[in-house]
């Protein structure tokens, strides 16, 4: 059974024994959950709970297992693990008709959520920056980066840590040289700030993981907000999750030896573009991103043009 702990329980969910995840629960109002990205906890999103709340809704943001100031225990970093912790977190809540927002590999973990468990408690889906439905490229899903690349990166972070997340920050926006350099110390603070283990074996899922099947599970309104100069999660993902993806020669070669054919995209999700964002959306567009998710909870028409499935 899980419970809040007695101690600064606004701040703390158990999902299991001794394990705590460290939340931020600000505002009042329809409820908004945010999931962060790897290496991240949920203080990247203080550009949305900044403004949010003074909106009228309440913001619930979840540092998952091993990452932000949540607990950080040996064991098993996967898709399945941290669907099943934010399941322990919504019902500790007692949330219910909750627009669930993933960035990056937290949308990814929100999509193996909206599967795993049947979208419980879940009314709308917003996917940013999304590391779905696969991170890395295979014969028959060109879209992801390399998985030789997630190899390097792992091998990294069990050499100098600090240079993998500063590495990561250099690429995370459009335009990294553009920025403060304060701002760039403080993403990187929080990337230093989760646990080494988590972090190698996020990489690994993000390497591994396909959640192609998982897409097929989605019965919410789905948005997907990504960035045109994404060097993380390439925006052709978005393809993926949008529409059907047509057979081409190679991937018909590679299903005639036995290989998975690439599964459709996400029933009616519809794709808003961000022009001016690489991976860092939700900072780079902040303004944007902010209207565009009000608008979508309240099936107000975009500011911009929604891009269909074709």
């Amino acid at each position: 059974m899980t419970m809040s702990i007695n101690m600064n329980s606004s701040e703390y969910v158990e999902i299991d024994h001794n394990i705590f995840l460290n939340i931020r629960d600000w505002g009042v109002g329809k409820t908004i959950v945010f999931i962060p990205g790897w290496p991240f906890g949920h203080e990247m999103f203080e550009y949305q709970f900044n403004r949010l709340p003074q909106l009228g809704y309440r913001c619930i943001g979840i540092s998952m297992r091993g990452f932000g100031k949540s607990s950080k225990p040996w064991g098993e970093y996967s898709y399945d693990v941290f669907a099943d912790d934010l399941q322990s977190v919504l019902h500790s809540l007692d949330l219910s008709n909750v627009t669930l927002v993933g960035f990056s590999m937290g949308g990814a973990i929100a999509l193996r959520y909206m599967a795993l468990h049947q979208g419980d408690r879940i009314d709308n889906l917003v996917l940013c920056g999304a590391a779905a439905p696969r991170f890395t490229s295979t014969v028959e899903f060109p879209f992801g980066i390399e998985p030789g690349a997630v190899d390097s990166l792992i091998e990294l972070c069990y050499s100098d840590r600090a240079k993998l997340n500063a590495d990561f920050g250099n690429i995370f926006f459009k335009d990294s040289s553009a920025l403060c350099p304060q701002l760039l110390n403080w993403f990187h603070s929080l990337g230093m700030e989760a646990s080494p283990h988590a972090t190698a074996a996020c990489l690994v899922a993000l390497r591994d993981s396909d959640l192609r099947e998982d897409m097929q599970s989605v019965n919410v309104p789905t948005v997907l907000f990504h960035g045109v100069h994404d060097k993380i999660c390439p925006f052709k993902l978005t393809d993926a999750m949008t529409a059907p993806v047509e057979p081409t020669p190679d991937s018909a070669k590679a299903m005639a030896f036995g290989a998975e054919a690439v599964a459709g995209g996400i029933k009616g999700a519809k794709l808003i573009r961000f022009e001016n964002s690489g991976h860092a959306l939700f900072y780079e567009e902040s303004k944007k991103f902010n209207d565009e998710l009000v608008n979508f909870i309240e099936k107000k028409p975009s500011s911009e043009k929604y891009y269909f499935p074709l």
